[in-house]
C-alpha cells in the first residue's frame, strides 16, 4: 500500500489538522461489514445506504452527534426462545456492527428510512446565510473637479 507523507502540509497550513487526520486515517484498512454506498442526490444532498439484511428496525440506531453520523447493528438473539431451530450452518452475517461517518460542517441528517434490507440516511447540507459568500460592492472614488473661487472684483 502506498504512504503519503503529509508533514509539508503541516508546516504551511493552519486550521486543517481534522482534514489531514482524516487522510491519514483513510490510508488504514477500514472494515468491510456491513457494505454501505455513499451517493450525491442533488447539489447538496447526499445519501448514505447501508446493508443491513437481516436487521429489524428495531435493531439499528441513528445517531447525529457534532460532526459524526454514528450507525449501529445489534442483533436481538432469540427473542424469548421463539426460535427452537438449530442452525447447522450460518452463512448470512448477523454481527453487531458499527460504522461511522465523518460529516462536512452544516451537513444535518434529513431522515431515514429501512426497506428491502437497506437502511437509507438521506443528508443535506444547509449552509446558513452568514455563512455563505456575499458580494462586495467595490467604491470608486471619481476624481473632483478642482474648484476654483472667483475673486470678488
Amino acid at each position: 500500500m502506498r504512504t503519503f507523507d503529509l508533514t509539508p502540509f503541516y508546516r504551511s497550513t493552519v486550521g486543517f489538522d481534522r482534514f489531514f487526520n482524516l487522510l491519514d486515517q483513510a490510508n488504514g484498512d477500514a472494515p468491510g461489514y456491513p457494505p454501505y454506498n455513499i451517493e450525491r442526490t442533488g447539489e447538496n444532498e447526499y445519501r448514505i445506504s447501508v446493508a443491513v439484511s437481516g436487521f429489524a428496525e428495531n435493531e439499528l440506531s441513528i445517531v447525529a452527534k457534532e460532526n459524526t453520523l454514528t450507525i449501529k447493528g445489534e442483533k436481538v438473539a432469540n427473542e424469548n426462545g421463539k426460535d427452537k431451530s438449530e442452525v447447522l450452518y450460518r452463512g448470512i452475517a448477523a454481527r453487531a456492527f458499527e460504522r461511522a461517518f465523518q460529516l462536512a460542517d452544516f451537513v444535518q441528517v434529513k431522515n431515514a428510512s429501512l426497506e428491502h434490507g437497506l437502511l437509507h440516511v438521506d443528508l443535506v447540507r444547509e449552509i446558513p446565510e452568514a455563512k455563505k459568500p456575499r458580494s462586495i460592492p467595490i467604491a470608486t472614488s471619481a476624481p473632483s473637479a478642482p474648484v476654483v473661487e472667483k475673486a470678488a472684483a
